[in-house]
């Protein structure tokens, strides 16, 4: 084995900071699959679960969780995309949250339950209930679907006036 820490791999990949919002890691996220090493411990495959299909960060979580394996003497690492089942708001963490509020952004409530079949058309933006990281005021209003990347949506608080990103519940 290649090996140089005593770090179990799962450790190593569950620590490695989301790209897009550096306060959480990839186990804040519960992005993380699964982390499995072979038997002779010369490799390392890595599955994940990205936020969205088509997530921008998708390629340099890749980079980066091959990057912290091998920088703990893993030296080949695969890392395999598994799209069902979809990631969920619901499997980031208490501390995944707490770190989001602590950082400024509104943490997702429980994510939308969807009855099996066709999915309904829906053309104007849900409303969904938001509480200001701030002060904690409900008193908010929408200001973009869109935030700096797809997973937020951009709010401002009508209580005490601070803007702050929304992580959207999906």
């Amino acid at each position: 084995m290649d090996c140089a820490t005593t770090i179990a791999p799962r450790e190593i990949v569950g620590s490695v900071l989301d790209p897009e919002m550096p306060m959480v890691t990839l186990d804040d996220l519960g992005i993380i699959r699964a982390v499995d090493v072979d038997a002779d411990g010369s490799g390392v495959q890595v599955t994940i679960t990205p936020t969205y299909s088509g997530c921008p960060a998708m390629a340099t979580i890749r980079d980066d969780i091959t990057a912290a394996l091998n920088r703990a003497g893993h030296l080949r690492v695969q890392i395999h995309t598994a799209l069902h089942p979809a990631w969920s708001t619901d499997w980031i963490s208490e501390a995944g949250r707490r770190k989001l509020r602590q950082a400024g952004y509104s943490a997702p409530g429980a994510a939308p339950r969807r009855a099996p079949g066709p999915v309904p058309l829906t053309l104007t933006v849900r409303t969904r209930p938001v509480h200001c990281p701030q002060c904690d005021s409900d008193r908010t209003e929408l200001i973009s679907e869109f935030g700096a990347t797809l997973c937020k949506a951009h709010y401002r608080c009508l209580a005490c006036g601070e803007p702050f990103d929304h992580m959207k519940e999906i």
